[in-house]
């Protein structure tokens, strides 16, 4: 859900889609907090520790966009059980320990998994965001206790300062594409020069196709790939994130054997529509939600319009064009439209125009120009 939440409220604005799918996971949650791996008709006896807290993530993507406080009011008990679910896992070391190894079909999922640590360390300060929203101080000492302890030994044990990235676990050498932008995306890294190596290492493995999972064989995983573009953009390397986009959007929209409309759910390093965790190809989607990541990352981070607080109710006007000309995007939340239009001259003049609603503040940030020059700030209009 983290990476469909966002492509579907900059989109079509299909909060109904959200909410059917986060009230369906939540009405299967058991007594101890555990949540589903998937809803009905999958099977539910299936647990995985990280599709657990994308569903609690879930609750907070869609309070991010639609500052619907009584819907989170109405999940807060269950999430809080949830979580604390979660925490139960850590152990001496100050990480979780996985003992599922479902997951997104990547192979090797447990122990000290810094894929799943990640996230964890991402769902609780998305859960002290919440519980600051509602009020709630009950837990934010625990929770902020447990969130450093895994920042600490994430760093301590897995972190490998000559490759520039993290291990899976401290058992193995494996150094994994979901893991490590899963640390950037967290913040879980401790500096920025330490997010910008993970960056730079994981782009110098793509082939002329994408971007590899190496922790799923020789598949490329545009649910990953999702993950490590938002890496890039973070770790402020715009220019590796409109390349890998290049090279695996572009080559499934492309590509003769796709619907050169939408995106599939994963393939071979060398291009084969053949994802390594299938054993019969035909298995495949060919229209993946999971794969539409670009949707929202070319409105929020190329184009710049970003929610600093639920709604919108204080944003960031913040383009990241890179080697493109012109950014134009825009989209609705329930506090009103946002719209940006950002052109580089081939002068190397920057001219942004932008809209936000009425009674929201926020703040800009405007690409450096290229040229000599001055800023000009013309016409405000109020609408």
């Amino acid at each position: 859900m983290h990476v469909i939440t966002p492509s579907l409220f900059v989109s079509i604005s299909d909060d109904a889609a959200i909410t059917n799918s986060i009230d369906n996971l939540f009405s299967l949650q058991n007594a101890s907090g555990k949540l589903p791996y998937a809803g009905y008709p999958f099977k539910q006896d299936t647990y995985s520790a990280t599709y657990h807290l994308y569903n609690l993530i879930g609750v907070s993507d869609y309070y991010k966009f639609t500052d619907d406080l009584d819907y989170v009011k109405g999940k807060w008990d269950a999430w809080k059980l949830g979580l604390n679910f979660s925490l139960n896992f850590i152990d001496e070391t100050g990480l979780m320990n996985v003992t599922s190894p479902d997951d997104w079909l990547r192979f090797g999922q447990g122990g000290h998994n810094i894929e799943a640590n990640a996230i964890l360390y991402f769902t609780i300060n998305q859960g002290l965001d919440l519980a600051s929203a509602l009020n709630d101080s009950s837990i934010v000492t625990s929770w902020q206790n447990y969130a450093a302890g895994i920042k600490a030994a994430a760093n301590n044990l897995l972190w490998n300062e000559t490759a520039g990235l993290y291990h899976d676990n401290e058992t193995t050498t494996l150094m994994p594409q979901d893991g490590n932008s899963w640390a950037v995306l967290a913040n879980l890294t401790n500096n920025a020069t330490q997010a910008s190596s993970i960056s730079k290492s994981l782009a110098a493995r793509w082939g002329p196709y994408g971007a590899p999972a190496v922790e799923a064989d020789n598949a490329v995983s545009p649910f990953i790939g999702a993950f490590e573009l938002e890496a890039h953009l973070l770790a402020n390397n715009v220019s590796a994130a409109l390349e890998l986009m290049r090279l695996e959007w572009g080559f499934m929209l492309d590509d003769p054997r796709m619907t050169n409309s939408t995106f599939m759910e994963g393939y071979a390093f060398d291009g084969e529509t053949h994802y390594a965790p299938y054993t019969n190809d035909p298995r495949i989607s060919h229209a993946h939600g999971w794969s539409t990541g670009p949707t929202a990352f070319m409105t929020q981070y190329i184009a710049g319009i970003q929610l600093v607080s639920a709604g919108g109710r204080t944003w960031k006007i913040a383009p990241k064009l890179g080697d493109l000309k012109t950014a134009h995007a825009g989209f609705s939340t329930t506090v009103g439209s946002f719209e940006v239009f950002t052109n580089v001259t081939g002068a190397g003049d920057v001219s942004m125009d932008f809209s936000t609603p009425v009674g929201t503040t926020g703040g800009v940030a405007v690409p450096y120009p290229s040229c000599a020059g001055i800023m000009k700030i013309h016409e405000v209009k109020v609408r």
